[in-house]
């Protein structure tokens, strides 16, 4: 055959190769969540995946992760290679059947692994298909493969363009900025899941180094992320913030019913609840079969301690499950061969089988441990005795605000002026700092589907207040009666009746000085804490006002920051007038008229919100329990790295 017909031949190929990965490009949102910022990190994630993979299956103990100065990505690991012999079925290079055909990697073998992280099981090739360039380099067999490929085309066949002394994969890609509303990789957000890995899979060494960027000393900014005893440090590392009751972790790790099961739990003096569950590395927010298994183990072997020990007779009080999660951190690891995920989201775990194995490894790990730990086990029990005291005061705090709500006719706080359209979906609410900039607000709103609640002062600390206390405080009540939503039930005190929700926007305004940014992190944690499901919709955004305006005759225009405040004043210099430019420095909402409220914060067509997300709910635990804690050191050191940002944004 000639060159020419092996080009031609080839170019077919191509076109039924591509059938699957255009369907990628078309609708890229399907298999990584979005096309912002979440799903360009989704990328490193998928081909990580593929590393941990083999490091799971006992082929790598060594990750590393690169991004370059130009914002692609590097991924090594020192695994057996990608294997790059002909492809019986699809008659090329199983290297170029791996990146470009979907559904086509060895972890849908289960001879190959047992067991495979990645959620949507599309891996590598949907990142080909995604990225505008990508290089695959395999060292395998004493020899060294490569093959380039541009948006998911093969620019040429697999080479052989050297020798090898070891094994492993490096794959190299530059995202479709095409596809894609920003190229720009964020480093803490990647450093939080090679963290999350590291803790999630003992023994693996994964480095993350920024190429466009140097320390003080002139080094590349990198970390290097290896756990040696897993779940016990990732427990460890959640609570540093905290101020434990117990000593050390309870943990377990171990095989039940033919599922590898690893639970690792603490208490604290805290009053919430933090457990992360995990299946094959994917952190389930929305919980699942596995996460009721550790809840039912929990609650049974504590329940009968504590009745057996006789210390809840004494006390004469009705335990429920909650109270034996106050206070509690806990990370729960399955692997599972085939997941089943259910949810809005995604990550909640289906499989019934999954349910019985945790429940029994939980039993028997902390049965084992409050039998030799009796000292500790008191403390536990009396933990929760204090919480459901607790409880029961929060409930009387919570019909309190029921009952309000029905004496008050509409139940709406006097404090908010609403919106006249009743469609929650085109309505939203600006929660204010201040009765000033509340009314200010009020006036420059467009009444049709703003509405505004002004808030007095600063709202309680939900990190160090007990839960009734929550319920009773005035600002807290009237934001739960503004929005719609309930305070909850005994059964489940974090549950919101989503459907009754008012507004589909809720935007937090306030300063941009120091007394906002604490104000605006205190509804944060409240929000965090007490109405996750509002940010997991993706119904919290926060206001972003000017810092400045910059002014020059009758001409003005917003700076929102110092860079763009010196670009404006040297453009108002050059434009020929003998007029000074003056700078004028909001300090806060109320230095602003209605007018200009609303043309820089408030206009949909020109204000820019920032939606809140939850990229790693155990990071954004352990932020929030430094920030709004009582351990000051980590807190200000936090502050110092993240001052050059006018707010702290989550």
């Amino acid at each position: 055959m000639s060159e020419q017909e092996k080009k031609q031949d080839y170019a077919a190929d191509n076109i039924q190769v591509l059938e699957g990965l255009e369907a990628v490009r078309k609708r890229p949102a399907m298999y990584i969540g979005d096309v912002g910022v979440k799903g360009l990190h989704h990328l490193v994630y998928e081909v990580v995946d593929n590393s941990i993979d083999e490091a799971l299956a006992g082929h790598c103990d060594t990750i590393d992760v690169l991004i370059n100065e130009d914002n692609s990505i590097t991924v090594k690991d020192n695994g057996r290679g990608i294997p790059t012999a002909m492809h019986t079925k699809e008659k090329k290079s199983a290297l170029e059947v791996v990146m470009t055909v979907l559904h086509a990697g060895g972890k849908f073998d289960k001879d190959t692994y047992k067991v495979s992280g990645g959620l949507h099981g599309v891996g590598v090739s949907c990142v080909n298909a995604l990225s505008s360039d990508l290089r695959a380099t395999v060292h395998r067999d004493g020899k060294i493969f490569q093959q380039e490929y541009k948006i998911g085309v093969p620019q040429y066949e697999v080479k052989e363009i050297g020798t090898a002394s070891d094994t492993g994969t490096e794959v190299r890609f530059l995202p479709d900025a095409s596809i894609f509303e920003t190229t720009v990789y964020n480093y803490d957000t990647l450093a939080a899941r090679m963290r999350e890995l590291a803790f999630l899979n003992k023994g693996i060494t994964i480095t993350l180094t920024d190429l466009r960027n140097k320390d003080e000393e002139g080094k590349h900014i990198g970390q290097t992320f290896y756990s040696e005893e897993g779940l016990n440090e990732f427990v460890k590392y959640l609570d540093r913030n905290r101020e434990p009751l117990l000593e050390d972790t309870v943990y377990f790790e171990g095989e039940k019913d033919g599922i590898p099961v690893e639970v690792a739990m603490t208490y604290n003096t805290s009053y919430t609840e933090n457990i992360q569950a995990y299946v094959n590395n994917i952190n389930t927010h929305e919980g699942g079969t596995h996460l009721s298994g550790f809840r039912r183990g929990l609650t049974n072997t504590l329940k009968k301690y504590a009745t057996d020990s006789g210390m809840l007779a004494k006390e004469k009080v009705e335990i429920e499950g909650d109270d034996f999660r106050e206070g509690l951190t806990a990370v729960v690891s399955v692997k599972v061969q085939e997941p089943q995920f259910e949810g809005q989201t995604k990550t909640k775990l289906g499989n019934r089988e999954v349910t019985a194995p945790v429940s029994q490894a939980v039993s028997q790990m902390l049965a084992d441990y409050l039998e030799e730990h009796p000292n500790e086990a008191k403390i536990i029990v009396q933990k929760v005795i204090l919480a459901a005291k607790a409880r029961q005061a929060a409930r009387k705090a919570r019909e309190m605000v029921q009952r309000k709500n029905v004496m008050s006719g509409s139940g709406l706080p006097g404090k908010l002026a609403d919106c006249s359209s009743k469609d929650p979906a085109e309505c939203e609410i600006y929660l204010v700092e201040g009765d000033s900039a509340g009314g200010t607000a009020k006036q420059g709103r467009d009444r049709n589907f703003q509405a505004i609640m002004p808030l007095r002062g600063k709202i309680l600390n939900v990190e160090k207040a007990m839960q009734h206390k929550i319920f009773e405080n005035e600002e807290i009540k009237n934001i739960y009666t503004a929005l719609g939503v309930r305070v909850g039930t005994e059964d489940d005190s974090k549950a919101l009746n989503m459907e009754k929700l008012r507004y589909h926007k809720v935007i937090i305004m306030c300063d941009a000085d120091v007394d906002g940014s604490h104000i605006e992190t205190l509804i944060l944690t409240f929000f965090f804490r007490y109405m996750k499901e509002m940010i997991e919709n993706g119904y919290v955004y926060i206001a972003t006002p000017p810092l400045y305006q910059v002014k020059k005759g009758a001409k003005s225009q917003y700076a929102w920051d110092d860079d763009q405040r010196d670009r404006l004043i040297q453009e108002l210099k050059g434009s020929g007038s003998e007029s000074s430019v003056g700078v004028q420095r909001y300090k806060g909402l109320g230095e602003m008229n209605a007018e200009q409220l609303w043309d820089t914060t408030m206009n949909p067509e020109y204000r820019t919100l920032r939606q809140v997300t939850i990229e790693n709910a155990a990071e954004c635990d352990q932020v929030f329990s430094m920030l709004m804690g009582e351990d000051v050191p980590p807190r200000r050191e936090f502050i110092e790295r993240n001052a050059k940002y006018a707010n702290i944004d989550v």
